[in-house]
């Protein structure tokens, strides 16, 4: 309990204290109100990061939901190597941040790049994934997606393991095809299991912050400064911390209505 309230909740409330004050960290807090609030209304670059949020959240949320129930239906078929499969799935997701980064650099090179494999072979050469402002934020999707897929995946697999075997047994007898299954089923079953993997992928994309600062320093011409990146940048490179409070502040709200909207669709009553 100690640990949680220095840790996690002054943080918290300190820094909605903070985000009414001006602050460089190096003079005393300046109290200004709503000022920090007002400023964010107007800043066209704060503006700019919230599409890029919200962009990269939503579709690396809909390819996660997506591809990682197909992921969890493999690994809950009794193949050969199934549990080398999944490990080998999984371990992307415990490997760190700044190591992935690093290695996706080199794939996304445009001349000695992995990628170059694939894209030569459409007659596309020297793609520039990380310096073209149409490229860069998919460059960085694909990296979230390829990250996170195989623990999805597992989360997948373990609500589909606890739905009972005499549901898919019944369905058999009266005939069912796999698509009614998966539709009648599988699916409505696993509504819990979709709700958390919607809320945890949002909040883990909403969040992401190494990959945009490592592979593309949030360029070019801002297409990948994520919200994250640009409260970094205002706090702790230009010294606005009661600003940069302030953007934390409204990240925290946005995080917040769109966990209260996926419940709202996926949850239902008693859950």
């Amino acid at each position: 309990l100690v640990h949680i309230i220095i840790f996690k909740f002054y943080p918290l409330f300190n820094a909605f204290y903070m985000s009414f004050h001006q602050w460089n960290m190096l003079n005393p807090p300046e109290w200004i109100g709503l000022g920090n609030y007002s400023r964010l209304l107007g800043d066209a670059r704060f503006h700019q990061s919230v599409q890029v949020s919200l962009k990269y959240t939503f579709v690396t949320m809909v390819f996660l939901t997506t591809l990682g129930l197909a992921l969890g239906i493999m690994f809950n078929r009794t193949i050969k190597g199934v549990a080398l499969l999944r490990a080998a799935y999984f371990v992307p997701s415990i490997m760190s941040t700044v190591v992935i980064a690093i290695i996706w650099r080199y794939i996304f090179h445009p001349t000695f790049g992995l990628q170059t494999i694939f894209t030569e072979l459409f007659g596309y050469y020297n793609v520039r994934w990380l310096s073209s402002t149409a490229l860069a934020l998919t460059a960085l999707i694909i990296v979230g997606i390829w990250r996170h897929l195989g623990y999805y995946g597992m989360i997948y697999l373990s609500g589909l393991q606890a739905i009972p075997n005499e549901q898919y047994e019944a369905a058999k007898i009266d005939g069912a095809k796999p698509y009614q299954t998966l539709l009648y089923i599988t699916v409505p079953l696993l509504r819990p299991t979709f709700l958390f993997v919607a809320i945890i992928s949002v909040i883990n994309s909403f969040q992401s912050f190494a990959p945009a600062q490592l592979m593309t320093d949030g360029g070019p011409a801002g297409s990948t400064t994520v919200i994250p990146l640009f409260l970094y940048r205002t706090a702790f490179q230009n010294l606005h911390m009661g600003y940069g409070s302030a953007i934390a502040v409204i990240m925290f709200f946005i995080l917040m209505a769109f966990t209260l909207l996926q419940m709202r669709v996926f949850g239902h009553e008693g859950q």
